[in-house]
């Protein structure tokens, strides 16, 4: 197929590559998504997952959530965790990007980002590529906790244990593309204890 040809036949323009780091320091933005509903409860009753990614370390935070409408409480109670880790540094969340769910866009998640200074941004409708930060750690922690699961020979309740085994280890393990240092060094300055 000639290349005019498979111009005319695309419907989407590609988004492009970036290879730079758009963010400076830790914290200066936070792509946020929610996965589920999970075919199978975790054994605490969860079928959601709520997942945290800070664009400079790729530092993220999982929680997991019963009903998706607890999406704002959680995001209230790890901002105010990662303020407190953060308090002696003076950093906190300048900008945070999710998809236009609904349990993003609503007033009480409105009104608690004007309360911490946070610029709330949101992606295009069906495009997931603008959030892809967050959408590429998903698929991550979900087959490394798959591959747990079956490494182990668990039952499927335990997903939630597994999913956040990954994230602990994907901080403390993995290094950051482009640096010699894991999430946890960029976001903390110092190494993990174990």
């Amino acid at each position: 197929m000639c290349e005019g040809c498979k111009l005319g036949k695309q419907t989407r323009s590609s988004h492009r590559i970036i290879n730079s780091m758009s963010t400076s320091q830790p914290l200066d933005l936070m792509h946020m998504d929610l996965v589920g509903l999970v075919q199978t409860k975790s054994l605490g009753g969860k079928k959601y997952m709520l997942v945290l990614v800070d664009d400079f370390s790729r530092f993220t935070w999982v929680k997991f959530l019963c009903e998706k409408s607890d999406a704002f409480d959680n995001f209230q109670n790890l901002c105010k965790m990662i303020s407190n880790e953060q308090y002696s540094s003076n950093k906190c969340i300048v900008r945070l990007r999710t998809n236009h769910g609904t349990e993003f866009e609503n007033a009480s998640f409105d009104e608690f980002c004007n309360d911490m200074g946070i610029k709330h941004e949101f992606s295009a409708p069906i495009t997931p590529q603008q959030n892809g930060v967050v959408e590429r750690k998903n698929r991550v922690l979900i087959e490394m906790g798959r591959v747990m699961l079956n490494s182990a020979g668990l039952a499927h309740t335990f997903w939630a244990e597994a999913i956040s085994n990954a994230c602990y280890t994907i901080n403390r393990v993995i290094f950051r593309s482009g640096t010699e240092k894991t999430p946890y060094e960029i976001l903390k300055g110092k190494k993990p204890n174990g």
